[in-house]
């Protein structure tokens, strides 16, 4: 995306990036528990990815999951281990991509979490 002139008018959605961290207070077993904490709250483009880029991707890989690429600007410390909140919608991070290591933006590979009806 060389040609970009304004990455600013492409991210159009609110996303809060959420993570798991150790909690401070032991529970009623005597220990830590995991909770759910947000990263950070960022803006970003949304992309649904077609079918050409799961063509010939054998299954199960990364590639063959991803159903939506998330843009949004650099940030240092995001992991596949991570997630997004979009307009209600989790999207669970299967890759983060730093195009050319330019640390401009990062693109997120993401599946839609669906959650059992």
């Amino acid at each position: 995306m060389a040609d970009r002139i304004n990455l600013g008018s492409d991210l159009k959605h609110r996303a809060v990036i959420m993570h798991m961290v150790q909690g401070k207070e032991k529970d009623a077993l005597g220990q830590y528990p995991v909770e759910e904490k947000p990263f950070a709250v960022v803006w970003c483009g949304v992309t649904p990815q077609t079918g050409s880029l799961l063509a010939g991707r054998p299954a199960e890989t990364k590639l063959s999951r991803t159903t939506h690429k998330v843009v949004i600007r650099y940030r240092r410390g995001i992991t596949p281990d991570m997630w997004l909140v979009i307009d209600g919608e989790t999207y669970d991070i299967l890759y983060v991509l730093d195009p050319y290591l330019a640390h401009e933006r990062l693109e997120l590979f993401c599946e839609v979490r669906f959650h059992g009806d």
